[in-house]
């Protein structure tokens, strides 16, 4: 069976090269089908084959080079016709699109598609923003959601017919844990001596980290908070907010090599998403990767991986629920323990890759069988 991987923007490259990893350790043929991914190093390929087949003028301009995005929406309508050329794949499967409601317009119709529902619509969509996502999801002949929560949200909210969502959990980024070659902890993080709270990823609004902060403020012990992620935010009234709080909060506010991850993690006591909106995040599949224990938001499909055993659950931007779980765990090592065990269960078992590959496999399976 050839699987053809398709994200034009290289949104999701750990996901996408695990996953075709993978499903080519399965025994199917896999290429990816891709962008050049400017912000640093990702996986090499491990038994499938990449092409680089988007955004070839513009990547090769550079990250900031002038003009970037109108260079590349120029490159975008050709290259996705050239895409409907190389399309020879039994299944071909999306997933990302980068202008959604023009390239549904776009995809070739004869062969097999299947897209993974990544994000579906903001928590108050607009008219618009149901209209591009019935269009896209619809034009599919089956989509992956990661959890029952989205599945129920492409069932109820996007209109896709039940029997075309299919779940399969996202996988735990084990891959992190064997990298060929580790940098140790960034200085900035160096010399903690009592337990670490983790925030990390991108610093963005929606995850909730002013909450973090003040929820920490009221935690007694000797325990840091590290949040470190490249800002898509400023990040000024964190930084006075933290000095206010007491207490010590160490930032790493920049791009983050992948190599430097796993020196942090495992550096981690706890890993916390205070987030207020998600449907998921790729920190937690890191986070059960390296088998930590979580505090998480009860946001999209969150509570799936915290009934897991894994996590703590809090209500999203209960400041009051997060300061009195991270004291409990911060106070009680055994707890910490137990939730670690089960993070490492989940990610061998129902949040490993192997499961992932067995299932879309059948889903492929299912579909190929249905075309012919």
């Amino acid at each position: 069976m050839k699987v053809q991987l398709v994200d034009p923007s290289a949104f999701t490259p750990p996901y996408d090269r695990a996953l075709a990893a993978a499903l080519a350790r399965a025994g199917a043929e896999v290429e990816l089908l891709t962008s050049r991914f400017l912000h640093g190093p990702v996986p090499p390929p491990a038994g499938y084959e990449v092409q680089e087949r988007f955004y070839r003028r513009t990547s090769a301009r550079g990250l900031d080079a002038r003009a970037r995005l109108p260079f590349k929406a120029a490159e975008h309508v050709p290259d996705m016709l050239r895409l409907r050329r190389a399309l020879d794949g039994d299944v071909v499967h999306y997933q990302w699109l980068t202008i959604p409601s023009l390239d549904a317009r776009l995809l070739p119709p004869r062969r097999p598609r299947v897209m993974t529902a990544h994000y579906i619509l903001p928590p108050r969509p607009s008219r618009r923003q149901l209209r591009s996502a019935r269009r896209v999801f619809g034009a599919m002949n089956a989509v992956v959601a990661h959890s029952e929560h989205s599945a129920t949200r492409l069932r109820d909210e996007v209109g896709v017919e039940a029997a075309r969502v299919r779940v399969i959990p996202h996988g735990a980024f084990d891959y992190l844990t064997r990298l060929p070659e580790e940098k140790p902890l960034p200085p900035e993080l160096a010399g903690a001596e009592g337990p670490v709270i983790l925030c990390f990823g991108l610093l963005r609004p929606y995850k909730g980290i002013e909450n973090l902060i003040e929820a920490y403020g009221r935690i007694v012990g000797d325990a840091e908070l590290w949040i470190v992620g490249n800002p898509r935010m400023d990040v000024e009234p964190l930084r006075r907010q933290a000095t206010e709080a007491g207490g010590r909060t160490r930032f790493v506010t920049r791009f983050v090599d992948e190599a430097e991850i796993p020196a942090i993690f495992r550096r981690a006591d706890l890993v916390v998403l205070p987030y207020l909106d998600a449907e998921h995040s790729g920190v937690l599949y890191t986070g059960l990767a390296f088998g930590k224990p979580l505090v998480l938001s009860a946001v999209g499909g969150f509570p799936e991986v915290a009934a897991t055993g894994a996590g703590r659950l809090v209500p999203p931007g209960d400041v009051d629920a997060l300061a009195a779980a991270l004291d409990d765990l911060v106070r009680d090592e055994s707890a910490r323990a137990e939730l670690a065990a089960a993070a490492t269960r989940a990610a061998a078992g129902p949040y490993s890759w192997e499961e992932s590959a067995r299932l879309h496999l059948d889903l492929y399976r299912e579909l190929i069988e249905a075309r012919s």
